[in-house]
């Protein structure tokens, strides 16, 4: 039998990419890009637990900050999209999407911004709407590219194209050159001291304080290279690969920071504004233990995970069930090396930190220059996430921990003595690196099985959740909400809701649910 154009059809198969219709058995339709069908999930699924997931990762990267402490975001929301929306597909490929999401969610950590958030809140910027606008403005632009880049990566991993360890590398060194083009047009001149500062410029200027001295203090800005950055990456992906996911994925996180963190500062800015309104009624004595900061980044992380949710729901039909071939996984001696080098580079930006007449003060100094720009920080785990085996599963459990539980040790064993230090070391530091890489390791090793993606996806995000959730809880000194309140305990409510939420996710929706639906058309 042959169609009117003369093509023979396809033969009736039992795939599972395939749904039987209520009486006749006809074959469901597919995309007719990838001839893939796609999972029926409710859209309200993605995005809300991946609201809730981004809510409470931005949240607790307050405590952490910079590159390492938002990938925390990056990880659990990613997790949760690739458990709800790519249950079929295989879990080295999940992995590796997984660790992309996690470590270019970092990237967007080299952008200072609290002096442009400030241009919105500040005692002596009240009243002033056109610093308020130009504030909103410079938030915009800064969220939207950080968060495209976790957009980008995470569609790259699951769009089913194959990038290759040496394509990524020169796609990565391809967006450094853009980076520094971009910070010589649109971030350049830098010199405080002259007074020299950039024609768009978000941070403290003598334009907005002009009787202020030394003491304002303007902080080097890089989003317009970043911004370059980012539009090289997407270009090459979504242009010359043509990889569909990536590029809509790109702009879906765009939307999402550029909508989050405005969001987010909207909240702190209208407290910072109408301090009458939180002098009455429920605010009276809800207000005194308000972290309005924190309510901020709470804000922005739950828009921007939604808006990443909302957007691979809709493009779900773009997650290719049989991606281009792999290519034969480096030796793992090689990713050995390349363990030995990113950790302690990774280790010593957060930790390692020297005084002027120190010895090896200029060593610290250039690793800090060099590797605490986001960019640098990410090349070697995004190739090695490309080439390797045990990479994807390192970076989504103990590598991207390793800080988070060092930060934690530092400011509840160290700064503060809240319990007894070898307690506190084993607890907060060594015990969860051990879990972590126990579990990695066995995933690892049941990598080459035919197993379902969710029995990888669902204890992961199930740890994490839980990993994170815990040590910050600990970093806010346990705000119990029947113990005396603190400035932590609404949030500490806040994230206790959304770990729970996602931890009944992850146990309840059914374990055997293949259904599939009709995608839509681009």
């Amino acid at each position: 039998m042959k169609f009117h154009d003369g093509k023979t059809p396809p033969p009736f198969t039992n795939s599972p990419n395939r749904q039987i219709g209520s009486e006749s058995g006809a074959e469901n339709v597919t995309n007719q890009n990838n001839n893939q069908s796609t999972i029926s999930v409710p859209v309200w699924q993605p995005v809300v637990l991946a609201a809730m997931a981004g809510g409470m990762a931005w949240g607790i990267r307050g405590q952490y900050g910079h590159e390492s402490g938002a990938m925390i975001a990056g990880l659990l929301v990613s997790l949760i999209l690739a458990f709800l929306l790519c249950p079929n597909l295989t879990q080295l490929r999940l992995a590796r999407a997984i660790a992309w999401a996690t470590v270019a969610m970092g990237i967007g950590g080299s952008m200072t911004y609290g002096q442009t958030l400030g241009l919105a809140q500040n005692a002596d910027m009240i009243g002033n709407w056109a610093a308020l606008r130009w504030g909103m403005i410079g938030v915009v632009i800064k969220g939207g590219v950080w968060i495209a880049f976790c957009g980008l990566f995470l569609g790259m991993g699951l769009g089913g194209k194959r990038y290759r360890p040496l394509e990524i590398l020169l796609v990565m060194l391809a967006a450094l050159v853009a980076y520094y083009i971009g910070t010589t047009i649109f971030n350049s001149p830098y010199d405080p001291a002259a007074r020299e500062l950039p024609s768009i410029y978000f941070s403290a200027d003598w334009y907005w304080s002009p009787d202020a001295g030394p003491e304002l203090r303007p902080r080097h800005e890089c989003w317009g290279g970043l911004l370059f950055a980012l539009i090289a990456v997407t270009a090459y992906t979504g242009w010359w690969r043509k990889d569909r996911l990536a590029r809509n994925m790109a702009l879906w996180g765009l939307l999402g920071g550029a909508l989050g963190f405005p969001a987010g500062e909207s909240l702190q800015a209208y407290h910072a504004w109408n301090p009458e309104v939180f002098k009455q009624g429920i605010w009276l004595n809800l207000d005194p233990y308000m972290n309005w900061w924190n309510m901020m980044e709470t804000t922005f992380g739950a828009v921007m995970g939604g808006a990443l949710g909302f957007g691979l729901w809709l493009n779900r039909h773009n997650i290719p069930e049989e991606p281009e071939p792999e290519s034969k996984p480096i030796p793992i001696q090689i990713e050995i090396i390349l363990l030995a080098i990113h950790i302690p580079l990774l280790v010593a930006v957060d930790f390692l930190s020297l005084p002027d007449d120190h010895p090896y003060f200029y060593v610290s100094r250039i690793v800090d220059s060099v590797y605490d720009l986001g960019l640098m920080m990410v090349l070697i785990p995004i190739v090695a996430i490309a080439a390797g085996r045990w990479w994807p599963y390192l970076v989504i459990l103990p590598i991207t921990l390793i800080t988070i539980t060092g930060k934690t040790v530092r400011e509840l064993v160290i700064r503060e003595v809240t319990i007894q230090p070898a307690l506190g070391w084993f607890v907060y530091l060594i015990l969860p690196l051990l879990i972590a890489t126990a579990v990695a390791v066995w995933f690892v090793r049941q990598a080459d099985e035919n197993r379902p993606a969710r029995s990888f996806t669902r204890p992961t995000l199930l740890l994490c959740s839980w990993i994170y959730f815990l040590l910050n809880y600990a970093y806010f000194k346990f705000p119990w909400p029947w113990a005396e309140w603190t400035g932590r305990t609404p949030n500490g409510i806040i994230f206790t809701v959304f770990v729970i939420c996602l931890t009944a996710a992850a146990l309840l929706i059914d374990r055997q649910k293949t259904q599939v639906d009709t995608p839509a058309l681009d």
